[in-house]
């Protein structure tokens, strides 16, 4: 397979699809849908191009291209990275095997399945973003806004080509309903309940490149390791294109919370919502809602699905390879702590390989702390008191063995009307979205910048920050 991508193809690829006609007519006819999707449920702000970069080659490096393009005319196509010929299952009963080239009729369902999920999260997302644009902070802002958007649409084709290539008319199917699915629609909703939630201004954006994106950094890690080789190289590249989506939320609520705190020393005072900036503990608030809603989207802690298909072979752990054990993990143990009907905690030991979620959750966890880490720095040298923390893994779920609790950030046990009273003090209430929108107004010339959020310290491949990232 070539690393080099054919971009003299009506669909740019790495998979030679000029040599399977039938595949190659199949989604020929899908473009058409895609496209449509596209001008009905992309992004909503006319341009006349956008400093974006295209995938050139699936090698180590110097793999993108950096240009402006109008959008609609991004060359969204299929990348599968590099086939290692010698490459072996790593983990489950099939560990050793050489990895499969086609799916094996057994788990063909469970399959299709993983990759409807995945591929149902990409278009998702840039429906829930399609407003942004009208108030994004800055010509720099508003290219990364269209990066994320243009790259989620191309992982929606990765999906697509594994769906026609390897799961018949079904997989075409599967493939239509990825666009017929909206985020939050009532009646055809997204399959997933975090990208049906409402992404209204740009702090949320920052939150959900930060904490949701960084789900889809794991998620995709498990499958990078699956026994079915399209899939696994599938992934890998898209590891790599989704690392910039995550430094656009890191580096997003940087710059928030920076602003915030030279407000915060210019008017000696916590409460800069008077002064235009966004206080630190409504900052808190929109990381306790982001990053437990990001948390269900690991599933329940237990779960003998996720266990059938580490055993299959399917869906792998985090750095499988990585991994000091047997990989089979029959024998292992764990323990989960578990809310009791007293209010109290209890830990019970329960066999390893059912506790895979919350193995990739802790995963996950320890990689969101290095952001209240980085963002805590930022106000210990600004000299301010406070100090960003995420809450309990317990708290606000709707999935999982917490969801029936009444849980406190600290991880407290309450009873119902507790809860709610503290509410307003843990999550963004309808005042406090109200005012942080009033804050969305769109700045559109060149280096100039919204006053609740700092400058970016570098531009974008080398281009300083005041770049014309953006013709209007």
């Amino acid at each position: 397979m070539p690393t080099r991508i054919d971009y003299d193809a009506k669909i740019p690829n790495n998979v030679e699809l000029s040599d399977n006609r039938r595949l190659q007519r199949a989604l020929e006819g899908w473009q058409p849908k895609f496209m449509n999707w596209w001008a009905e449920m992309g992004p909503t702000l006319e341009t006349q191009g956008v400093y974006l970069r295209t995938a050139v080659s699936v090698g180590r490096e110097g793999w993108a291209h950096f240009g402006h393009v109008v959008p609609h005319d991004y060359r969204w196509g299929i990348f599968l990275s590099e086939r290692d010929p010698d490459r072996r299952i790593a983990f489950g009963e099939h560990q050793g095997e050489p990895a499969w080239q086609q799916v094996p009729g057994e788990y063909r369902a469970d399959l299709q399945r993983l990759i409807v999920i995945q591929g149902d999260t990409e278009p998702a997302s840039v429906e829930q973003q399609k407003l942004l644009g009208l108030t994004a902070p800055s010509l720099y802002d508003l290219r990364n806004l269209f990066q994320v958007n243009v790259e989620e649409g191309r992982h929606l084709w990765a999906m697509v080509y594994l769906l026609h290539a390897y799961f018949g008319k079904e997989g075409r199917e599967e493939a239509e309903g990825l666009l017929f699915r909206n985020s939050g629609s009532p009646d055809t909703p997204r399959i997933l309940g975090a990208f049906n939630e409402e992404t209204a201004d740009w702090l949320a954006f920052y939150m959900f490149t930060y904490f949701t994106d960084r789900d889809g950094k794991y998620q995709l890690g498990t499958l990078k390791e699956s026994a079915f080789d399209p899939l696994s190289r599938t992934c890998e590249f898209m590891l790599k294109e989704e690392a910039h989506h995550m430094f656009v939320g890191t580096t997003g609520v940087d710059r928030v919370v920076t602003r915030s705190a030279e407000l915060i020393r210019e008017h000696d005072t916590m409460d800069i919502a008077a002064h235009g900036g966004i206080p630190l503990d409504l900052i808190q608030r929109y990381l306790n809602f982001h990053y437990t809603v990001s948390l269900d989207l690991f599933g329940s802690e237990t779960s003998t699905n996720a266990a059938n298909y580490y055993t299959s072979g399917l869906k792998g752990r985090w750095m499988e390879t990585r991994r000091k054990d047997d990989h089979q993990l029959t024998e292992d143990a764990a323990m989960l702590d578990k809310p009791q009907p007293d209010g109290t905690w209890a830990s019970e030991e329960m066999q390893r390989i059912l506790l895979l979620n919350l193995d990739l959750r802790g995963e996950y966890i320890a990689d969101c702390e290095s952001g209240a880490k980085r963002w805590n720095k930022i106000l210990t040298e600004a000299g301010i008191d406070f100090s960003f923390r995420l809450p309990h893994p317990g708290f606000n779920r709707k999935v999982g063995i917490n969801s029936g609790h009444h849980i406190t950030p600290d991880g407290t046990i309450v009873d119902a009307a507790t809860w709610e009273r503290g509410r307003k003090h843990w999550l963004p209430s309808d005042e406090d979205l109200a005012f942080v929108r009033s804050l969305m107004h769109p700045v559109y010339e060149r280096g100039k910048i919204a006053s609740w959020v700092a400058p970016p310290r570098q531009g974008i491949n080398g281009k300083p920050s005041d770049y014309e990232y953006v013709y209007l």
